[in-house]
């Protein structure tokens, strides 16, 4: 037996032992003190009857002084191998017969104390002995007394035998007891291991949880309860105590992911390189996913995989297609992906743009799906999935997902490296059943999506979605209560994780807002007290553009002393611009800005100073920092990184955000003015509230609101996926463990 064995097997033997040893040491004199009362009271029983045997031929022979036949019937009664000796005295304590054994010690005691039987154990020095003193009377009259020695050394023989065997029987006791006490505790534990296995298995390998319930099903559904119990207890101390900064996301991929590689798989890289006459500039695209990703990549280094899409971007690379980034500091790898033009317009511009956007955004918009459109779709995941499984350094990789573009893809990272970690994060919104119902590939996408092993939304509503679409149109198991999915064998974590932005540095150099203001309102040619409103946006129809210059346009008419006075900067990134939709949505936007500047526009003033073009993230800080109000009228959006943006960059807790109530930010925002884009009166005197509202409540509102934002950073978003990450594989290795070591555990238990 091993000594990790032994010891474990002496917790349970010890503590037996004691409580035995200690039962034995208070019985043991109790055991004692009853065999001598038994053999007392055997001896005083033997003395009355010899006793009486005795008093008829006495009563002859005493009055007669017949001293032989006294001698004979003595020497008779002795021949008894417990009688040790007989005497016999007068009523004046004279000693008048004795056998030759009788102890010449115990003589004869006063006359007054044999007027009855009295019986006592005498210790003598040839050892312990018991006497009877019984009176005999002739015709009423006391002749005297006999006296009956028996041999008591038997009874301390007797109970040092008793001793012993009362000892011997705690011993056996205590030893049967201790391994009663291992056996019950070995079956107990491998109850608790079968349970735990069956937890472990029904919740990993959900194709388990269709047979029947197991026998220790109660002690399976306890443990299952505590580890969930265990989970969100501990989920709940990480959100309160850490403070998530890239330092503390770290120092989780130290603790919690020690040597586990991260992988990024996103379609729009967070680093583009361009040629240039002066030769190759580097610039980070207008993307809410570039925004939030790319800090967490900084943070914990490994390898980002997209689409290199830029007119230098494979001059930047190396031979294996990889650059370090960001091009300032390296903190990571990107590894760039390259697609045909073909490719390209089938995959991202054709089925994850015409069809995947507009279903399952609520804009109104009709998707169009065409099957060379989804051919192209099924490749280009295969290709990505292929650039996975070649960056993967180990069998088991941390790979983080994004986006609608690639739902197929943790179905096929899963086929070729089975033990990967693999987080979806989907960054739009997710259509009810009936909506998503359109797509012809439906089933299709689902199973892609469930080879995650957790697949986040930013809202709990998003995910309730989901969940009630795989139950519409698949063959699944669904744990409402715990938000899973079983799937072919496989379990998905479906949970909400509200992304964010990276909280500004104290000294990251930041202009002063004052500063700001008055640069950017020189820029733009308005006077220094000029009202700013911004709108900052890619020029995509789901942003609600068209919207919020209608709601300018009416607060305009409901306000005409605002005219002149106010004017809104909308930053239109342009997006996607080879579409046909977006060729239409930017010449309507551009229609709508001439017309309401055309209508109150006079002089160099106008209401709507509309910039479609890029603008970088210091560009837009300034923006930020400069305007009095930022409009956010999203029609449906997952969570919209702008709001977040603009609080983030107002230290000064002034300034007013309009906020849709189709955002995700919207669900955390409660500070903000949140409205309802299709309703332009609301959002028109919202926006005039915006302008109006006195200094002491914007700063009660944006104190609030960049509290929230600080502490509930992307951090913290990224955090809380890898934690759920790690602590999955944890239970998995767990449950490895137990599979091929249980049965060797059990038995050294023993």
């Amino acid at each position: 037996m091993q000594s990790g064995s032994f010891r474990l097997s002496l917790k349970f033997i010890l503590p037996v032992a004691l409580v035995w040893a200690l039962l034995a040491y208070a019985v043991v004199p109790w055991v004692e003190r009853q065999t001598l009362q038994w053999f007392v009271r055997d001896l005083d029983t033997r003395s009355q009857m010899l006793a009486a045997a005795l008093q008829e031929p006495l009563q002859e022979y005493v009055p007669q002084k017949s001293q032989k036949k006294i001698a004979e019937l003595f020497d008779r009664a002795v021949q008894d191998d417990r009688l040790f000796a007989l005497a016999f005295c007068d009523t004046n304590g004279k000693l008048l017969y004795q056998t030759r054994t009788y102890p010449q010690s115990l003589g004869c005691q006063d006359a007054g104390w044999g007027q009855s039987l009295r019986q006592s154990m005498v210790s003598l020095p040839q050892g312990s002995v018991h006497v009877t003193e019984s009176p005999l009377k002739v015709d009423g009259a006391d002749e005297g007394k006999l006296i009956l020695v028996h041999d008591a050394s038997f009874i301390e023989r007797r109970s040092a035998d008793a001793r012993k065997y009362v000892l011997a029987l705690f011993a056996v006791l205590a030893v049967v007891m201790a391994l009663l006490t291992i056996l019950i505790a070995h079956l107990s534990w491998r109850g608790v291991v079968s349970a735990l296995k069956e937890v472990l298995i029904r919740d990993a390998r959900p194709a388990a949880r269709r047979g029947p319930k197991p026998r220790n099903e109660p002690l399976a559904s306890d443990l299952r309860s505590l580890l969930n119990e265990y989970t969100m207890d501990r989920r709940a101390r990480d959100d309160g105590s850490r403070q998530w900064t890239p330092e503390k996301l770290r120092t989780i991929l130290r603790e919690e992911l020690a040597g586990d590689e991260i992988l990024v798989v996103s379609n729009r890289e967070p680093y583009i390189h361009a040629q240039t006459p002066t030769g190759l500039q580097v610039s980070r695209p207008a993307s809410g996913l570039v925004t939030a990703v790319e800090p967490v990549m900084r943070a914990c280094s490994g390898t980002w995989i997209a689409h290199g899409s830029g007119s230098g971007d494979r001059i930047a690379v190396d031979s294996n297609d990889r650059v370090k980034v960001p091009p300032s500091r390296p903190s990571y790898t990107l590894r760039r992906v390259w697609l045909s033009k073909e490719e390209e317009q089938g995959f991202y511009y054709g089925f994850a743009n015409e069809g995947l956007w507009p279903l399952c955004h609520i804009a109104h918009v009709r998707p169009v799906f065409r099957s060379a459109d989804w051919q192209r779709y099924v490749e280009v995941n295969q290709r990505f999935a292929d650039a996975v499984v070649q960056e993967a350094h180990t069998d088991d990789p941390v790979v983080l997902v994004q986006d609608y573009h690639f739902a197929l893809l943790p179905r096929m990272v899963r086929e070729a490296l089975p033990k990967a970690t693999i987080i979806t994060f989907w960054h739009i919104p997710w259509p009810n059943p009936e909506s998503f119902g359109i797509c012809p590939w439906r089933e299709e996408i689902l199973e892609g999506l469930l080879g995650s092993t957790i697949l986040g939304f930013h809202t709990s509503f998003h995910c309730k979605n989901f969940l009630e679409t795989v139950d519409r149109y698949l063959e699944a198991r669904i744990e409402h209560d715990i938000s899973t999915i079983s799937y072919g064998g496989k379990m998905t974590q479906v949970e909400s994780y509200p992304i964010s932005i990276a909280w500004p540095e104290a000294d990251n150099g930041q202009p002063d807002v004052a500063a700001c203001k008055q640069a950017v309102r020189r820029e733009l040619s308005l006077p220094e007290n000029h009202l700013l409103g911004l709108g900052v946006d890619r020029l995509d129809y789901t942003k609600g553009i068209i919207e919020r210059f209608q709601a300018v346009e009416r607060m305009l008419e409901d306000y005409p002393a605002l005219v002149g006075r106010f004017s809104l900067l909308q930053i239109a990134a342009p997006s996607r611009s080879s579409l046909d939709e977006y060729q239409n949505f930017e010449s309507r936007v551009r229609g709508l800005a001439q017309r309401i500047n055309k209508r109150f526009g006079s002089g160099a003033y106008l209401p709507i100073l509309l910039k479609i073009e890029h603008h970088d993230a210091e560009q837009v800080n300034r923006l930020y920092r400069a305007a009095d109000v930022c409009v956010v009228t999203s029609l449906h959006d997952g969570m919209n990184l702008v709001a977040k943006e603009f609080i983030a960059a107002r230290e000064d807790e002034r300034g007013v955000l309009v906020l849709s109530q189709f955002t995700g930010a919207a669900r955390e925002l409660h500070e903000a003015l949140v409205v309802n884009p299709y309703h332009i009166e609301q959002s028109a005197e919202a926006l005039y509230r915006a302008l109006t509202m006195p200094e002491i409540e914007q700063r009660e509102r944006m104190r609030s609101m960049r509290s929230l934002v600080k502490d509930f950073n992307v951090y913290r978003w990224a955090g809380r996926m890898l934690l759920d990450a790690a602590r999955l594989r944890q239970r998995e290795r767990i449950m490895t463990k137990i599979h091929s070591h249980s049965r060797t555990s059990l038995r050294r238990v023993v």
